[in-house]
């Protein structure tokens, strides 16, 4: 049993660290299969060495963003876990800076900064950084779409681009919009409308409605993207798995000067009608080995709207995998 004490200077920062009624340590305490008891601005942790080392840093890297002005939440707390844990496990790229505290990738709007909080999000962030194009698949409550409009309304407020464009196959309606009562705004928004929240947990909501209206923020179906070249933009395709092959294709070579584009999509949710390939799927096969590409996959693992989600697409997973095995057994 090994007992470690930690002192934070600012009282105030330790009792929003500590959470409210101790409510964060409690998820530590969960998580880590440890003790810690906290008396003021002191916790103290007893449990196995590797625990609580990497409570320490957990508790290190939270506070450091109550002294950047950054307000944490349970869901913080969970994702440091995940990253100390997998640190230890070497799962990712590297997320320990010399000093010893966790070193999780960021991304920072004027109205708040949102931390990984798995490894495949650290690993995510960190390709949207230094690629051109990139996939995030995986299933719901994972972050990628979140994480995709939060990258390109920092872009946006940076100055690296000028404009933010955000598409989605409205397979619902069949691409035939114009049937819909309303103009193109209030015909796709129905598609659009988790791209617009995530946009309004980013920007002031006056600041996205500007935008929007002097078309700085474009939000359209993904038929209206033929033709075009998408120059100094973040282009973001969401729900890819709905994309035909042709579709897809023709989007990813709308690709201009100074933009990024990054495709969102969960190949296991595929709504095209029956024996019609995703272009997802394809894109996936085919630019696998393409130069400034990069790809990552998330899993049931890395979803963090509710750990009851992830307990959900794990059970999915796992009765495909039974119904493949016994369609190969039948064989």
């Amino acid at each position: 049993m090994t007992h470690v004490a930690l002192v934070f200077e600012d009282n105030a920062k330790a009792r929003a660290l500590f959470g409210q009624y101790d409510e964060f340590l409690a998820i530590i305490e969960r998580d880590l299969h440890l003790e810690a008891s906290a008396r003021g601005n002191e916790v103290n942790l007893r449990g196995s060495a590797v625990a609580t080392d990497q409570a320490r840093r957990v508790l290190d890297a939270l506070y450091s963003r109550l002294d950047n002005g950054d307000d944490i939440q349970a869901g913080d707390v969970e994702g440091a876990i995940r990253q100390a844990i997998a640190s230890d496990a070497q799962m990712t790229l590297p997320t320990m800076e010399k000093n010893g505290k966790l070193a999780m990738a960021a991304i920072s709007t004027a109205k708040r900064t949102i931390h990984a909080r798995t490894p495949t999000q650290d690993a995510y962030i960190r390709a949207m950084d230094r690629a051109e194009m990139v996939f995030g698949t995986g299933p719901a409550g994972t972050g990628k779409t979140y994480l995709a409009v939060a990258y390109a309304a920092s872009l946006l407020e940076r100055g690296a681009i000028d404009r933010i464009i955000l598409t989605r196959p409205a397979v619902e309606a069949g691409e035939r919009l114009g049937f819909l009562p309303g103009d193109m705004k209030e015909k796709v928004d129905p598609y659009l409308r988790p791209l617009y929240d995530a946009l309004y947990d980013m920007m002031p909501a006056d600041k996205v409605e500007r935008a929007i209206t002097s078309e700085i923020i474009e939000i359209a179906p993904l038929a209206f993207m033929r033709g075009r070249t998408l120059s100094h933009a973040a282009v973001i395709l969401d729900e890819a798995q709905n994309t035909t092959t042709m579709q897809m294709k023709m989007f990813l070579t709308r690709l201009g000067e100074g933009s990024k584009m990054i495709i969102t999509g969960d190949p296991s949710q595929i709504d095209l009608p029956s024996g019609q390939m995703s272009g997802l799927v394809q894109a996936l096969n085919i630019l696998n080995p393409v130069e400034g590409i990069v790809s990552v996959a998330f899993t049931a693992s890395d979803v963090v709207r509710h750990k009851l989600v992830g307990r959900i697409v794990e059970a999915y997973d796992e009765a495909g995998r039974e119904r493949s095995q016994s369609r190969s057994n039948d064989y």
